[in-house]
C-alpha cells in the first residue's frame, strides 16, 4: 500500500471517531435541555440528612447546607444519626432512618 492510502485510512478512522464523539455530545446536550430540573424543597426527596435535635417524632435535621424541621416516620431518632428524606410538605421533611 502506498503512504497516501495509509494516510487516507487513518484520516477516515479519525473522522469517524470524532463524529461518534460529537454525536454522543449532542445527545447528552439534548437530554439536559429536556430534563425537568428539580430545585427547592422537591429536590430534597431522597437526600441524606443528619439529625441535629432528637426526632421524637419532630425535630431538626441538616440537609444540603440548611437546617430543616423534620418528622420521623419510624419513631425516635438520636442526634448525629443519618436519615433519608421521603417527602416534603409545608416546609416540613418526613424522614426515615438510613
Amino acid at each position: 500500500m502506498s503512504p497516501l492510502v495509509i494516510v487516507g485510512i487513518i484520516s477516515l478512522i479519525v473522522l469517524v471517531l470524532l463524529k461518534i464523539y460529537y454525536i454522543r455530545d449532542i445527545i447528552r446536550t439534548f437530554r439536559t435541555l429536556f430534563r425537568r430540573s428539580v430545585t427547592g424543597s422537591e429536590g430534597l426527596v431522597g437526600k441524606t440528612a443528619v439529625v441535629k435535635t432528637i426526632l421524637s417524632p419532630r425535630g431538626t435535621v441538616f440537609v444540603e447546607g440548611e437546617n430543616w424541621t423534620a418528622v420521623s416516620e419510624e419513631g425516635r431518632v438520636e442526634p448525629g444519626e443519618e436519615v433519608v428524606v421521603t417527602k416534603v410538605g409545608n416546609l416540613v421533611l418526613s424522614v426515615v432512618k438510613k
